[in-house]
């Protein structure tokens, strides 16, 4: 069970950072949100969860902490609100500019050699 959330966050992580490397708006807000769900997978699934056991109330070989249980509640409410901010941002840069497109170079600069 472990080495199938850890290839899962690895996937995710990795599909994640593909995403971030496009060159248009909509796959980077997707590749956010990918690496957000496996920080968060990855957080959760270190708190090493107990099913049937309570999260505080017993003996403290055999409870569940809760701590990673409350930083995934917290880090799910931040990156909603990241990604809401992303988004409103790329709206408007998609506003201002006519395309989603990220341009590298500005229209009619020469690239640089560096020489």
């Amino acid at each position: 069970m472990e080495t199938l959330v850890a290839v899962a966050i690895g996937a995710m992580t990795a599909a994640g950072v593909y995403l971030l490397l496009r060159l248009r708006t909509f796959p980077v807000v997707l590749g956010l949100s990918m690496l957000s769900y496996a920080v968060n997978v990855f957080i959760f699934a270190s708190g090493r969860l107990v099913p049937g056991l309570p999260p505080i109330l017993g003996h403290a070989e055999t409870m569940t902490d809760p701590l990673p249980q409350a930083l995934v509640l917290t880090a799910i409410v931040i990156s909603f609100g990241m990604t809401a901010l992303t988004v409103i941002l790329a709206l408007g840069s998609y506003l201002n500019a006519g395309t989603d497109a990220i341009d590298i170079e500005k229209p009619g600069e020469q690239p640089e050699t560096g020489r």
